[in-house]
């Protein structure tokens, strides 16, 4: 796809992020952590990759606001446009040397999502969508969610909260409705990559309860523009104020809404 000016900065501010955790993850027992609560770590190499893309970013488009996971949010010239940054979904992952966690970057205008980069260092997998224009996989890979219509044929995916959190016993019970309707479930420590995987078909849907905007912004256009279904897990929500995202293909939606919804 022939990206716009915006979303090519997105993919190059991506790929030198990317490059930085890569070579960090190479040593990851050697990182030096430092401990933000339980279950939510921070490291060098997170706090590396966002000050990567931050220079990238707001160089490329000074005027621009900022939301980022460790810098927090810096109000730009340009009060409709806001980049919307998560330098390392999958933190945990990262620490424990699992090679599944990514690079985020949403570009908000007017309150909406208008272009999103996810980026899989790792795997060198770069999903990327313009609102408009499709979602697309590296240099010129369509991405279509997955046309499965049955929910035993499906595999969905969630985020398990840690034990502080309030939402473990909804999920919990999320999980003792769903488990039984489906072909299984996968949590894989990364909201970024598994509504990517979505809009690449891999999954056929997603919701998590309690997540943060820069988890989720970059991937819900990722599986909107591929033809996947877009909602809260509360009626009435907005999935990215209220951070309860609930995606699927259009023929699973309904069903894995009343699921969850338990109506």
């Amino acid at each position: 796809m022939q990206g716009s000016a915006n979303l090519n900065i997105m993919i190059k501010a991506a790929r030198k992020a990317g490059r930085s955790l890569v070579k960090d993850f190479r040593e990851v027992e050697n990182l030096q952590v430092s401990r933000k609560g339980a279950g939510d770590f921070v490291t060098k190499a997170d706090l590396a990759s966002e000050e990567i893309l931050k220079e990238a970013l707001l160089e490329a488009r000074p005027t621009y606001g900022w939301l980022a996971e460790e810098g927090g949010e810096i109000a730009g010239k340009d009060p409709t446009r806001r980049w919307i940054v998560d330098p390392l979904d999958g933190t945990s992952n990262f620490l424990h040397g699992l090679p599944h966690w990514a690079v985020s970057i949403a570009l908000e205008h007017k309150g909406q999502i208008v272009s999103a980069v996810v980026f899989d260092a790792a795997k060198d997998e770069m999903f990327y969508a313009e609102k408009g224009s499709g979602t697309w996989l590296n240099d010129n890979r369509r991405l279509r969610v997955s046309g499965r219509s049955r929910m035993t044929d499906a595999v969905f995916a969630t985020g398990v909260p840690f034990g502080t959190k309030r939402t473990l016993p909804a999920t919990m019970q999320d999980l003792a409705r769903l488990m039984p309707e489906c072909a299984g479930l996968r949590q894989s420590g990364s909201a970024a990559l598994d509504l990517a995987y979505v809009a690449a078909g891999r999954y056929e849907g997603y919701w998590e309860r309690e997540v943060k905007i820069w988890d989720i912004a970059a991937g819900m256009l990722l599986v909107s523009e591929a033809g996947g279904l877009v909602g809260p897990v509360r009626e009435g929500h907005d999935p990215l104020v209220d951070g309860d995202p609930l995606v699927a293909n259009g023929d699973l939606y309904d069903d894995l809404v009343k699921i969850i919804r338990n109506v």
